[in-house]
């Protein structure tokens, strides 16, 4: 082969005629590096202390009033007084019982009635139309209602908090199950697995994925609930004292709470995102 067609011949430079190179070959570079974005932890550092400089710079040049929009440093201070007396976490412990307890019922329901729904024709059947009927319904709504069959105690936020998460979960893992490739459960089938084998060996890790995801959403929604609920009807929790606090114009209160808020439902997100790594390793 003349050198003119060689496999290491470079493409002439900018400027040249490329006639008499018609036929050569150019290098490539490798373009299919895979669509994988990533965090920038400096990147993501810098934009929280940029806010938070700005807010604390505009509240000391007097640009924003305090009485409706406290400084950073004020917060925090709120924040350490609420601490050291002990009241945050009172309001925390009581929230967090009532999450967690919520949160557990209705995923354990939600990923029981899912996989009935994802494997069973009669459960199919008779859950998809109850579940989109009832879905769509506001599970605050329902708290007076629960508080005249349970009366008032912890029974009626519970229940709210459980039935506003089975149904996201409910729905992720009947997806999830119904996203299973097919050609797994027959090449299961074929070789002669029994059902329960089927389930826990192809079933449950195929529809690992989306169950995750749905218990990430639900964790979302049972710290929206037990706000909700708080608020109508409790004298302990952090929607009681976001709420007194408000009623009483103490924003500096008010804002602790709901920072408190966001760290408790960022902390969950990082257990959750933990968890689903540790479980989908073999992805």
């Amino acid at each position: 082969m003349s050198e003119a067609h060689s496999e290491d011949t470079v493409a002439p430079p900018p400027g040249e005629s490329l006639a008499a190179g018609a036929g050569e070959r150019r290098p490539v570079s490798f373009r299919a590096g895979g669509f994988q974005p990533e965090v920038k932890k400096l990147t993501a550092i810098a934009s929280i202390v940029g806010l938070l400089g700005g807010w604390q710079l505009a509240s000391t040049v007097g640009w924003l009033n305090p009485l409706f929009l406290p400084s950073p440093w004020t917060i925090a201070q709120t924040l350490w007084e609420l601490l050291v007396r002990g009241d945050l976490l009172r309001h925390v412990g009581v929230s967090l019982f009532r999450v967690g307890s919520g949160w557990i019922i209705g995923v354990a329901a939600g990923v029981f009635v899912g996989l009935a729904m994802g494997i069973f024709s009669l459960s199919r059947s008779l859950g998809l139309p109850l579940i989109s009927a009832l879905y769509p319904i506001p599970k605050i709504a329902l708290l007076p209602l629960f508080i005249l069959w349970l009366g008032i105690g912890e029974a009626p936020k519970i229940l709210t908090i459980a039935l506003g998460v089975f149904f996201p979960t409910a729905i992720s893992t009947f997806a999830g199950v119904d996203g299973v490739a097919r050609n797994l459960i027959r090449m299961g089938q074929s070789f002669d697995l029994s059902f329960s084998d089927m389930v826990s060996k192809i079933v449950l890790p195929g529809a690992l994925p989306s169950i995750l995801a749905g218990m990430r959403i639900s964790t979302s929604t049972a710290l929206l609930l037990v706000v909700s609920a708080e608020m109508i009807g409790a004298q302990l929790g952090l929607g009681s004292f976001v709420l007194a606090a408000g009623n009483s114009m103490q924003t500096e209160n008010l804002l602790a709470g709901v920072v408190t808020l966001s760290a408790l439902g960022l902390t969950l997100a990082t257990l959750l995102s933990r968890l689903e790594k540790r479980l989908l390793r073999w992805r």
